[in-house]
């Protein structure tokens, strides 16, 4: 290729745009993430993301379409039998996982609780699925009194530890959660372990940034490993660091919110670097979808928006932009829990065309495919490039 030498591609995760034609097989009926958002709120101001094509998606509801579209836009259907931030990330990366990961809504078995306790040497709390901020306000109180950890799950594939940093520090929690990671394997591999460090007291406990997600490794090479093969750099902002288990990442730096992830991103374009930059912004599933505050989710979609146009404007002409997300979290409806949708996808670029409609994509690993075609890396096992149909 030659003529891209960097892609900055950004994941606003959980920002979905419409349930899939199976969405009910997950549990879910009338999710559509930006489309609720909108209508809740009387409509979003996003003009960057418009102004790129992202009301010209096909079927996206609440945006408004332009007439000249100056990026490159679609919707891309989940292969993966999974709504859940590994399973999206994975796949936009190249593997499509046809087994769900293991869920647990009525808590671990107790092979695993005892495994984990004589491992840890803690007692525990919880053991079920549950808010992570209602679990806190439950047993709080308990845990700063006994020194017990609150284990708890969701719906996703998760085995989440939340600990006072008062009473065991944040360094020692990563260490019980590599522990738990050493235990969940086989059929209880479940795809990630979350470190859930929190400070206060009853009735103000928060969550701290001080999050950490301990992931399963990747079955095989992502293109993220191909890039990194190449000699070129792959840079993870956010938490794309713990989603990959560090695999096929040259350097990473952790955020403590959006704005901070958009940040650190613009330092990675300022800077002299050919590769990969690989970003996820997790407020919109962590603090806003999981949440179902909608006024905070549209909020923040019209925070992102007013940044991008300084991610833009720090792109040189051989950098390509690529927008998307990993599922929806639906604020709007029933639940606290992922919501299978489509996600939107955005390409901007000099080099790139303006005003394509690449329709709807059967996988998330058009995406990676693409990406290692633009890097002239080794082809991924999965996925269809559409490089050819947005190359200028």
């Amino acid at each position: 290729m030659g003529e891209i030498n960097r892609v900055i591609w950004i994941v606003l995760d959980s920002v979905g745009m419409g349930e899939m034609p199976d969405a009910k097989d997950f549990g879910d009926y009338n999710c559509n993430t930006i489309g609720n958002v909108s209508k809740k709120l009387g409509g979003l101001k996003v003009p960057n993301m418009e102004k790129i094509g992202l009301g010209n998606i096909d079927t996206i509801k609440g945006l408004s379409k332009v007439l000249k579209p100056e990026g490159v836009f679609g919707r891309f259907a989940e292969k993966s039998r999974g709504k859940d931030t590994t399973t999206g990330h994975w796949e936009m990366a190249g593997i499509i996982s046809n087994k769900p990961f293991p869920t647990y809504p009525n808590g671990f078995p107790k092979e695993i609780m005892d495994a984990f306790e004589s491992s840890v040497n803690r007692g525990t709390l919880g053991n079920k699925a549950a808010s992570g901020t209602v679990i806190l306000e439950e047993l709080g109180e308990e845990h700063i009194k006994t020194g017990k950890l609150i284990v708890y799950t969701s719906a996703d594939s998760v085995f989440q530890i939340a600990a006072h940093e008062e009473v065991v520090p944040v360094e020692e929690l990563y260490k019980i959660c590599e522990a738990a990671r050493k235990i969940l394997v086989g059929k209880h591999a479940v795809a990630r372990v979350i470190a859930r460090p929190f400070k206060g007291e009853k009735g103000a406990f928060v969550r701290t940034p001080n999050r950490r997600d301990f992931s399963l490794v990747p079955p095989y090479d992502t293109v993220l490993d191909k890039i990194k093969n190449k000699g070129l750099a792959v840079m993870a902002v956010g938490k794309i660091e713990d989603i990959f288990c560090k695999k096929g990442i040259t350097e990473a730096v952790h955020t403590i919110d959006n704005m901070d992830g958009v940040c650190k991103t613009l330092q990675y374009m300022k800077s002299d670097n050919k590769g990969l930059i690989y970003t996820n912004l997790v407020d919109f599933d962590m603090k806003w979808g999981h949440r179902n505050d909608f006024k905070a989710y549209g909020k923040g979609l019209e925070e992102f928006d007013v940044r991008l146009g300084e991610i833009v404007n720090a792109m040189k002409e051989e950098d390509v932009l690529f927008i998307t997300a990993d599922h929806g979290c639906d604020p709007t409806v029933p639940g606290t829990d992922h919501t299978r949708e489509y996600v939107p996808f955005l390409g901007y670029g000099e080099k790139l065309k303006s005003g394509v409609n690449l329709k709807t994509r059967a996988t998330f690993a058009d995406m990676g495919q693409t990406i290692a075609e633009i890097l002239s890396t080794e082809k991924l096992e999965n996925g269809t490039s559409f490089l050819k149909d947005i190359l200028n």
